[in-house]
């Protein structure tokens, strides 16, 4: 592994006419903004921009918040670390209570106003490191009476091979077991009313730490704005994800991501999805409504409410013939069960309706 190996802030390809990196000065650490943050960018709807985005693993109190040395620990070189995260852990320290994501933003956008949609388009996510992390800590994850085991809390380095991921099947053994890539970033989001910044941890309304893993490349993410100029912001970037999360953390990795960001006006926004209580995800195959609740059994159960609605809004069906399509023709995923507040996410392949 080379200096080559890490797209350092500002180095390589930058694809939109506005870049922003992950310095400390752009980013939150644990708690997202809210309508009093200041932005640190502002871009007119439709612009495009590319961010640098930061992954707390290897970063935090518990993997002893020095980069350099716990990425050298799995044989990573200094200078293949990169800068914007040891800057990030010398000069700033997260609130005891706070969630571990890095969040860049927020990005004022020109004519949002609470009612109307934020779409933010993904056009582009290049990993900037070749390795990243997938963790079970804190008795967190699905299991949390079960693992980990022992007292110690468990960080899995996991490499990039091309298209893949590697990991090892024990510690220290070879990297045997491959797996695609599909770089996604977990949390997109935008600015709750108010003074008080939510916790990075549980989505909701506002997106945040949704971690559905459809929102790769060409995928667009739908979110009802909340405050003047709707503050976006995103994060907590990933390389690998299953459905679940269930250890916890998917394949943690820094990203460059080049999205656009566009307002859809609140009459705009009705005609077309109706009224949207939460994020909307759209790929080229499928619309994707979304679930959240503390509970599962409420998280799928908002879910199928929100995609009874869009299907009555956007392709006129009524509500009897809707749930029965839903019920015949839908999958309904479990985008994940360890941020607190769990999701569930519907896959409705548009080509049904053409």
């Amino acid at each position: 592994m080379s200096a080559t190996d890490a797209l350092q802030p500002g180095a390589g390809a930058i694809r939109a006419p506005h870049y922003l990196p992950s310095t400390p000065h752009e980013v939150f650490w644990g708690r997202l903004p809210c309508a009093a943050d200041e932005p640190v960018l502002t871009v007119h709807s439709g612009a495009e921009v590319t961010i640098d985005t930061l992954s707390h693993e290897g970063l935090l109190e518990d993997q002893g918040s020095d980069p350099v040395a716990f990425f050298g620990g799995f044989g990573v070189p200094a200078e293949s670390v990169l800068a914007d995260a040891i800057a990030l852990t010398a000069t700033r320290t997260r609130g005891a209570d706070d969630g571990p994501h890095v969040v860049t933003g927020p990005i004022f956008v020109e004519s949002a106003l609470p009612g109307d949609l934020l779409k933010i388009t993904v056009l582009e996510a290049t990993p900037r490191v070749p390795y990243g992390v997938v963790s079970n800590r804190h008795g967190r994850g699905a299991l949390p009476d079960e693992f980990p085991q022992g007292e110690a809390n468990v960080s899995v380095f996991a490499a990039v091979d091309g298209a893949h991921g590697t990991m090892p099947r024990v510690l220290g053994g070879e990297h045997s077991v491959r797996f695609p890539l599909a770089p996604f970033l977990g949390i997109m989001g935008v600015a709750v009313a108010g003074d008080e910044r939510p916790h990075s941890v549980p989505p909701g309304a506002h997106g945040g730490n949704i971690d559905i893993n459809l929102l790769t490349v060409g995928s667009t993410l739908y979110l009802p704005v909340q405050v003047p100029g709707a503050l976006a912001y995103v994060g907590d970037p990933h390389f690998a994800q299953g459905d679940g999360e269930v250890s916890l953390t998917a394949m943690e990795a820094s990203l460059r991501v080049t999205l656009r960001f566009e307002v859809v006006t609140q009459s705009d926004a009705v005609e077309a999805f109706g009224v949207l209580a939460g994020p909307l995800a759209e790929t080229g195959e499928f619309l994707v409504p979304t679930g959240m609740s503390p509970d599962l059994d409420e998280a799928v159960q908002n879910c199928v409410r929100a995609a009874i609605g869009l299907l009555q809004a956007r392709f006129g069906m009524d509500a009897a013939h809707a749930y029965a399509y839903l019920s015949a023709a839908t999958d309904f995923n479990i985008s994940q069960v360890v941020d607190l507040v769990k999701g569930v996410h519907a896959r409705i392949r548009v080509a049904d309706f053409e």
